[in-house]
């Protein structure tokens, strides 16, 4: 199976983006897995989301990420200015996110909400770990929507209520028995890793207020798994 990690970046062919969404203010694009957000470090990890959108629109710029390995919506501002405005309004968690995900195991619980703090595993970075001593806030409404007794795993819908790195995949690793995402190369043990050829792990909606008009904007796009 290929495996997608920064010592080996292979990013998938650019055939173009998926633009969801474009104006003089806004894009809303779907981005594949395995890509980088932004460039890493090195020549060789150069090709990412914003370099792609920046070849169609100069004036694209960063206002959030998915990590490589997620799929799904991501928003770029149009210049300086649209890009300060609507970073606010996801530092102020006035963007309504919405992630589909599946998870090894079958989650008894049709519906409910984590509430887990994190911090970074400095030792093993870029893990994660809860830590309620000195973990900030991270917060998760979880439903599920399938549940697959063959195969042993669970279709959720992840609603996250804050923004720290992998949040979604710790709170469902965490969640009862524990749910790793499938195809997780950081924390899935082997079976769940094998049960899917890439993280199973997708950005499907966002709720926004245009940074112009402040007129709500819906966005979806279908998990390709």
């Amino acid at each position: 199976m290929q495996r997608h990690n920064l010592e080996h970046y292979n990013p998938p062919p650019d055939t173009g983006l998926d633009v969801i969404y474009a104006d003089d203010c806004l894009l809303v694009l779907d981005k594949p897995s395995g890509l980088l957000s932004v460039p890493g470090r090195g020549e060789d990890k150069a090709d990412c989301l914003i370099s792609r959108a920046q070849k169609v629109y100069p004036d694209a710029l960063t206002v959030h990420r998915l990590d490589m390995d997620t799929s799904g919506l991501v928003v770029m501002g149009r210049g300086p200015e649209m890009q300060r405005a609507l970073s606010i309004a996801f530092m102020d968690r006035k963007v309504k996110k919405r992630y589909i995900a599946v998870v090894d195991g079958i989650i008894e619980s049709n519906s409910g909400t984590i509430d887990l703090p994190l911090i970074i595993d400095w030792p093993n970075r870029p893990r994660q770990k809860v830590d309620f001593d000195q973990g900030k806030e991270a917060i998760t409404h979880y439903r599920v929507i399938l549940r697959d007794t063959g195969r042993n795993i669970s279709r959720v819908e992840l609603d996250p209520q804050t923004g720290r790195a992998h949040q979604l995949r710790m709170h469902m690793l965490n969640l009862e028995s524990g749910h790793p995402i499938l195809g997780d190369t950081i924390y899935a043990p082997p079976e769940a890793l094998a049960k899917a050829d890439r993280l199973l792990l997708h950005a499907s909606r966002l709720v926004l207020r245009h940074p112009v008009t402040f007129e709500e904007m819906e966005f979806e796009a279908p998990a390709p798994f």
